[in-house]
């Protein structure tokens, strides 16, 4: 099991980042992921493995003017 935003979900080995946020209706606005208190940006998102019992936070893109 990992935690995404607080939430239990199911882990399966081989998971990356891309893989989470695939199916995810959100997932596009993710511009950073925290990963166990390290933070990701999109272009790693395929290639970054998920450990099992990760912590997972999603940072949203944020745009303002």
């Amino acid at each position: 099991m990992i935690t995404v935003d607080e939430q239990l979900m199911t882990w399966r080995e081989g998971m990356t980042l891309a893989d989470l946020l695939a199916p995810m209706e959100d997932g596009d606005h993710c511009a950073v992921v925290k990963l166990n208190d390290r933070l990701v940006s999109r272009p790693a998102f395929a290639t970054t493995a998920i450990p099992d019992k990760a912590r997972i936070r999603l940072i949203p893109l944020v745009a303002g003017g």
